[in-house]
This record gives structure tokens, C-alpha cells and sequence, in this order.
């Protein structure tokens, strides 16, 4: 063997060496705070949130930004300029009377602001929260249909079918079911949605896109 060999043979052991003697950092990750414009909203992690060495990215478990984002997707795969073939517009799919509602009437300009539409939907649970008020607090926790009741289960279904067809849904024990043009089920929305944490929504009556900051 050559000096020459010898030499790289030696300096590759030696980087081999310190190599192995470097450990990549550890990250930690906290994904029960969501960050808006002015403020930042923490969430309690569940037990198996805080127990779970492995997530998927990105991680969001059942905090509300999952509860945002899963809903999301659910209804329009998260595409802010989606208008389905019945009319409905945007990221969460709003009918055109809820837009007004909420004090928003140019539906271009809708479509084409991502800030609007995340207001929008705030403003939105922000009504649904104060319409079924008294419904969360008797039936959270309740078995109806084999599905357990929460909050966040109820604020999904309401926005699938309103506050009416949850209403009758919860109140008929789950005899009278709402479905959609495209055949989803209220129940559906109530199983998948079940136990986030929508504590974050404050019920607004008169609830405006115009009153939050995203």
C-alpha cells in the first residue's frame, strides 16, 4: 500500500470516527398552539398526542387547527377557488345566503382571498356555537346512534346541514338524519369531527368575516 493510500485510508477513518460521535439534534414539536394575527390560542394535548414518538407531518391530532384543516379538505380537498356544481364556493364551501349573512357579497372577491374565506369560517362556527348553545350542553357526551356527541362534532355537522338539521337530528335521538346533494350524512360529520378542541370559537350571535383577524 502507498503512502498515498495510506493517507486517505487514515483520513477516512478518522471522519468515520467523528462522525459517530455526532447526534442530530432532537426536535421537539408542540402542535396544540395555533397562531393567528394577534394572538396565540393554545390547546391541552390528549394523552396520546403527548405519548407518540412518531407523527405524521403535518401534525396537527386534535387541535383545532386539525379540526380547520381536516374540515377543510373534507369539503373541498383545502382549494380556496373550488365552486362545486351546486354553487357552493371556496375552501369550506359556502352557500351564497350564508355569505351575505356573514356580511360578505362580492363572491369573486371571496374566491380569490384566502384571508377572507378563514375569517368567514370562524365568523361561521362563531353563529353555529351560539345557535346550538343549549344543544352542546345537553348533549355533549351523549350516546345518540352510536356516536358519541362533543362539541366540535356538532359545530361540523352544522356546517354540513345547519343548525336546524343537527337540531332535529339531536333532538329526535337520531331518527331524523340530514343529507346532503351529494349523499353525506350529518352522522357523518358528528362521528368524524368528534373531540376537537373548539373551545377557541366564542358563540357570536351576529358574528361578522369582518370581525376577526387571520
Amino acid at each position: 500500500m502507498t503512502k498515498k493510500q495510506i493517507f486517505y485510508l487514515g483520513l477516512f477513518a478518522s471522519i468515520i470516527t467523528l462522525s459517530s460521535g455526532f447526534r442530530p439534534f432532537q426536535s421537539e414539536l408542540f402542535p396544540w398552539f395555533h397562531v393567528f394575527e394577534k394572538e396565540i390560542t393554545y390547546t391541552v394535548p390528549t394523552e396520546v398526542e403527548v405519548g407518540q414518538t412518531f407523527f405524521d407531518i403535518p401534525f396537527t391530532g386534535k387541535t383545532f387547527v386539525g379540526f380547520q384543516q381536516r374540515l377543510a379538505v373534507r369539503e373541498s380537498q383545502g382549494k380556496y377557488h373550488k365552486v362545486n356544481t351546486f354553487g357552493y364556493l371556496g375552501k369550506y364551501q359556502f352557500g351564497t345566503q350564508t355569505l351575505e349573512e356573514l356580511g360578505i357579497h362580492d363572491e369573486q372577491k371571496f374566491l380569490r382571498s384566502r384571508k377572507l374565506q378563514e375569517k368567514a369560517f370562524i365568523a361561521y362556527l362563531a353563529r353555529n356555537k351560539w345557535e346550538l348553545r343549549k344543544e352542546i350542553a345537553k348533549y355533549s357526551g351523549r350516546v345518540i346512534g352510536g356516536i358519541t356527541i362533543t362539541e366540535s362534532g356538532i359545530l361540523a355537522a352544522a356546517h354540513l346541514g345547519g343548525p336546524g338539521a343537527v337540531r332535529r337530528f339531536l333532538r329526535s335521538e337520531g331518527r331524523r338524519k340530514f343529507v346532503d346533494g351529494y349523499g353525506t350524512s350529518v352522522t357523518e360529520y358528528l362521528r368524524e369531527f368528534a373531540g376537537y378542541d373548539t373551545s377557541f370559537i366564542e358563540a357570536n350571535k351576529r358574528a361578522k368575516a369582518k370581525h376577526y383577524t387571520y
